[in-house]
């Protein structure tokens, strides 16, 4: 039997990526242009089927509401019915703290008084990476998503 790997994922955004640790460094990176309602199932099957999954962690938002709610349900039922202990954290522990797309020149910007929706003129870069070794202090047992805005 294989050893437990842990699993990130980031889809508050495209592309879906996703990555498989082994003792906290990353063993593998899998990047997916798509929709998470399309690519996460057939992601998974694959991971499932080569890997057994000791935790889930996620980026629980802000980012594309229907890519957070996607992930949220998909996870949380894979986490219920294979019984694997569920995280998450918000998607700034991904983006080095950067500005994330909201709509139109919306960003989600955080703060010190918390996540914030702010108009910015400049469009920052905004890319998300997999860390190279997994911190799971960043992540908590609150996964519900971060909705911040209202759906569009």
């Amino acid at each position: 039997m294989p050893k437990n790997m842990d699993v990130v994922v980031i889809s508050v955004n495209s592309p879906l990526k996703i990555g498989i640790y082994e003792e906290g460094k990353l063993a593998e990176a899998i990047v997916k242009e798509g929709k998470s309602s399309d690519e996460l199932p057939l992601l998974f099957r694959d991971i499932l089927h080569r890997y057994r999954i000791g935790r889930l962690f996620y980026a629980k938002g802000p980012g594309s509401f229907m890519a957070i709610k996607i992930a949220y349900v998909f996870l949380k039922t894979l986490a219920i019915t294979k019984k694997i202990p569920l995280f998450a954290s918000d998607a700034f522990v991904f983006n080095g703290g950067e500005p994330i797309k909201s709509v139109g020149k919306s960003y989600f910007v955080k703060t010190d008084k918390g996540i914030e929706i702010k108009k910015l003129d400049e469009v920052p870069p905004m890319e998300f990476h997999l860390p190279h070794t997994l911190d799971a202090t960043l992540f908590s047992k609150d996964v519900k998503p971060m909705y911040i805005a209202p759906a569009v």
